[in-house]
């Protein structure tokens, strides 16, 4: 009888082991295809930034090359009141740019799938956990496969990379961290909005 469970537990070792070599196997293939991941995201980044200053270099040479009389006229509305760069945008898109976080801008100047991720961080648990790109997806009523949390991933880390949002170590996300010259609860009056 011995030598008939030692039989049996042979073959149970032997697939335990295979397993963990198969397990050990996608281990690596999930970090090669994470730092590949990092690399594209990286890539990207730097590529939306050469698409920003074009962008701007095409306005700005737009309006170097408007009619003097519109170009004056421009700046005499322009000058009584300086307008931030949010309020002076019109309807974002989805696909915009993500612009830079300043002082004086709300989410209306982000794109709608941006907006809604900032909305989605903001409202997250307290105790500054944070939420993850899964929990955001989660979120968005979005299929929670591989390829919709790489994106939404993405949205949040360049919005983290432009101020909108702070990402831990761990790569959770959180609101930002209001700076001294803005009150935490600018453009919220009454907390979670005021329903506009």
């Amino acid at each position: 009888m011995s030598s008939s469970s030692t039989m049996r537990r042979w073959p149970v070792a032997s697939v335990m082991g295979l397993l963990e070599e198969r397990e050990a196997a996608a281990r690596v293939r999930v970090e090669e295809l994470q730092a590949e991941a990092d690399r594209i995201l990286s890539e990207l980044s730097a590529a939306e930034a050469v698409l920003e200053r074009r962008a701007i270099a095409r306005v700005e040479l737009a309006e170097a090359l408007a009619a003097p009389g519109d170009a004056a006229d421009a700046a005499v509305q322009e000058a009584p009141e300086p307008v931030p760069t949010a309020k002076a945008m019109k309807v974002p898109v989805a696909g915009s740019i993500v612009p830079h976080f300043g002082e004086g801008m709300t989410v209306e100047a982000l794109a709608p799938d941006y907006r809604r991720i900032v909305e989605l961080v903001e409202s997250g648990p307290e105790g500054g956990e944070g939420v993850s790109a899964k929990e955001i997806a989660s979120g968005l009523g979005l299929e929670l496969v591989p390829a919709k949390i790489e994106g939404v991933r993405s949205k949040a880390r360049r919005l983290a990379e432009r101020g909108w949002l702070a990402v831990s170590p761990s790569g959770r996300f959180t609101p930002r961290q209001p700076t001294a010259g803005v009150p935490a609860a600018a453009g919220k009056p009454g907390g979670r909005g005021d329903g506009s």
